[in-house]
């Protein structure tokens, strides 16, 4: 597939050199210039790209940019075709991108950006850590293989990023429609949680908007008593505890 990725850091970085290193023709957009996208996506096949020229005659584009920051783009999409599939990585919180009052009162993240956008939106890869996506990625049908949701309105778009959440070394796991891509959000029972296909269905169904949105308020407290070098596996590990 011919794929962009708008944004270098280490979720855009992670999918750009994953999708590559498979086979699709990927490139690399960053506001920052191209001379931003790390030199291993490059290495790994990737071509960084200017902003403006990113999305023209592209199957799918992703979008690994600050929540607050999706809805900049939307000139850049106004003439984008309606086939393309456009996927939502972001997440909302609030210490980081400000109180958002439509999201506060009860509209889903990707709902949200997908309206200020202007186009239909997927939401995945937003429920695992960068270092999940980067080293814990295994090949189909390995056991412990680690489930990404998908969510999105469309049946083909979601079957479109299920695939390539698949190349990406994950279990893809169909989440439905995108109203219901909350339970996917932080810090749900299935956010970051690195969870199995078989136990990722009944994390989603445990979540709870009220209790989720409280346990993402106080991350930063729980994060800040893991110490001053706390691993990848403590921060999973709370993760997980905050619902037990």
């Amino acid at each position: 597939m011919k794929i962009t990725v708008i944004g270098a850091g280490a979720i855009g970085g992670n999918l750009a050199r994953k999708l590559a290193v498979a086979g699709h023709d990927v490139q690399v957009a960053d506001a920052r210039g191209p001379e931003a996208v790390p030199s291993e996506v490059v290495e790994a096949g990737a071509r960084p790209v200017v902003l403006n020229a990113a999305v023209q005659e592209r199957d799918v584009v992703i979008l690994s940019i600050p929540f607050d920051r999706v809805p900049e783009l939307a000139d850049l999409f106004a003439d984008v075709p309606a086939e393309t599939v456009v996927i939502d990585t972001s997440n909302y919180y609030p210490h980081l991108n400000g109180r958002i009052e439509e999201v506060d009162n009860g509209q889903v993240e990707t709902v949200r950006n997908a309206e200020k956008l202007g186009r239909p939106l997927v939401k995945a890869w937003n429920a695992a850590l960068a270092e999940t996506q980067r080293s814990k990625g295994l090949p189909a049908g390995k056991p412990g293989r680690i489930a990404i949701p998908v969510a999105a309105d469309s049946d083909e778009a979601r079957k479109v990023a299920m695939q390539l959440v698949d190349d990406t070394g994950f279990d893809p796991y169909d989440a439905g429609v995108l109203a219901d891509s909350w339970r996917q959000q932080p810090m749900g029972p299935a956010y970051c949680t690195e969870l199995t296909l078989d136990e990722l269905g009944p994390a989603l169904a445990r979540a709870d908007r009220v209790k989720d949105a409280a346990v993402r308020d106080s991350m930063f407290e729980r994060f800040t008593a893991l110490g001053d070098a706390p691993t990848h596996e403590d921060v999973v590990e709370m993760n997980r505890a905050a619902h037990r």
